[in-house]
C-alpha cells in the first residue's frame, strides 16, 4: 500500500500560472498560512495541484525570494568561506 495520490488529475488545469492564480495563491497563503499543500487549491479557489501550488510558492512567489546577481558583500562572503572551508558542504 502506498501513499493516496496527492489529487485527482482530472480536471485540473496544467501549464503556465496565469497572473490570476498566481495572486489567488498569494494572498490565501499571506492570509490564511499553510495548512496542508493538498488543501490549498481548493481553499484558494484553485484548478491546480497542490504539489504544484508548493512549486509554484516556493520557486517563484515567495515574498523573501531573492533574484538577481549576488552583491559585492554577498561575493566576498562567498570567497572567504571557500577559502576557509574549500568545496566542503557537510561534515559527517
Amino acid at each position: 500500500m502506498g501513499r493516496q495520490p496527492c489529487c485527482e488529475k482530472v480536471g485540473l488545469k496544467r501549464g503556465p500560472w496565469t497572473i490570476d492564480e498566481d495572486h489567488k495563491l498569494m494572498n490565501f497563503i499571506l492570509n490564511n498560512g499553510i495548512h496542508c499543500w493538498r488543501t490549498v487549491p481548493k481553499l484558494a479557489g484553485l484548478l491546480r495541484c497542490g504539489k504544484s501550488c508548493r512549486l509554484r510558492w516556493i520557486n517563484y512567489l515567495r515574498p523573501d525570494l531573492k533574484r538577481g546577481d549576488f552583491t559585492e558583500e554577498e561575493e566576498d562572503q562567498i570567497i572567504q568561506l571557500h577559502s576557509s572551508l574549500g568545496n566542503r558542504y557537510a561534515w559527517v
